[in-house]
């Protein structure tokens, strides 16, 4: 089945769902199997929650013996514009046979429905397992082979723009986040000028760093490339979970899987023996422009800032209070003001 943009519709506005903060505690498993069932999907009742804190994924079992894999979107997170944008990018890499898992076309022929207020998808399931990135003799073969299939994505992420997916630069993944956790009144009163002042240089070194990087492409991203994304068969790697696609530089895609195995032996300006063995793979499938190097450390930077935001942002989901019971205390807010600084110093070697 060809799914390529002008195959996917959108579909007519869904209610409560655009921006609403309709809480997943509404929604249990007799939510789940009745979303699906309206679709036409027949569920024999098994249903396991699958790992993810950003959406709710659950295992969904099949009359016919098979099963399928069921997306509930976070509300309020993306618009449908957004998400489908994220769906016809994943058809796009699956029609240039590119492993990756891609949301089926249901009914009325869009990837995208609601159910009960929530807006979900329908997966496959792949199997797989996380690819041992750290064993000393398995490794290398395994960072040239993701690094192959990451230059295959890229080469599909450079044949057009996002129309409506956010990039990842300083804004979106620097002051954006610092706005968001200065206003959230989370910070402790007698840490909040220091995290304040380290965050703020970090990202005004990261904006320097990216103007002695000026030129540089930018591309449609996986956007969060961590092992956590990532399955390995025995037909090689198995890219899942495009939910944070965006637009930016490829480098962004290779740094932290370069991080698993990391052995730190590496010096201000140095790239590691796994960030080597990834780019040899991928400058098998399409040139790097080595510039990019510049903003590794930015890019790692910015994640750190951003994933507070996430929790902050995330902190009222009752979920996120027992997965991350350290969040929100002194202890954390003191470690992330000696991290930044740290990063500091990193960026201005």
């Amino acid at each position: 089945m060809n799914c390529l943009d002008n195959d996917i519709e959108e579909p007519a506005e869904l209610p409560g769902v655009q921006g609403g903060p309709q809480s997943f505690a509404s929604l249990g498993p007799d939510e789940v199997l009745s979303a699906l069932e309206t679709i036409g999907i027949r569920c024999d009742g098994r249903l396991q929650a699958l790992n993810s804190f950003e959406n709710r994924v659950y295992l969904v079992g099949l009359e016919d013996g098979g099963s399928c894999v069921a997306k509930f979107y976070r509300p309020g997170r993306w618009l449908n514009a957004q998400i489908l944008e994220e769906h016809r990018f994943a058809h796009e890499l699956t029609e240039a046979e590119i492993p990756v898992v891609a949301p089926e076309v249901l009914a009325g022929g869009s990837t995208l429905v609601e159910g009960d207020g929530f807006r979900f998808a329908v997966y496959p399931r792949q199997g797989g397992r996380t690819p041992e990135l750290d064993n000393a003799f398995h490794g290398p073969a395994m960072r040239d082979r993701i690094g192959q299939f990451i230059g295959r994505i890229h080469n599909v992420g450079a044949r057009a723009p996002f129309e409506d997916r956010p990039p990842i630069d300083s804004r979106t993944y620097g002051h954006d986040p610092i706005a968001v956790i200065r206003e959230s009144g989370m910070l402790p009163p007698d840490l909040t000028s220091s995290w304040l002042a380290a965050a703020g240089q970090c990202v005004e070194q990261v904006e320097q760093r990216f103007l002695a990087a000026e030129g540089v492409r930018t591309i449609r991203l996986h956007g969060d490339c961590h092992l956590g994304n990532l399955l390995w068969t025995d037909d090689g790697p198995h890219f899942v979970d495009l939910d944070d696609c965006r637009t930016g530089v490829a480098i962004q895609d290779l740094w932290m899987l370069a991080d698993a195995g990391r052995d730190g032996t590496t010096g201000p300006g140095e790239t590691s023996s796994q960030l080597e063995e990834l780019l040899a793979g991928y400058e098998k499938m399409r040139p790097f422009d080595r510039r990019e190097l510049l903003l590794l450390e930015p890019l790692r930077t910015l994640r750190m800032i951003h994933y507070s935001a996430w929790l902050v942002q995330r902190w009222d989901d009752p979920a996120f209070q027992v997965a991350f019971p350290w969040f929100n205390t002194s202890r954390y807010w003191q470690d992330q003001i000696l991290y930044l600084r740290e990063q500091l110093g990193s960026l201005q070697d």
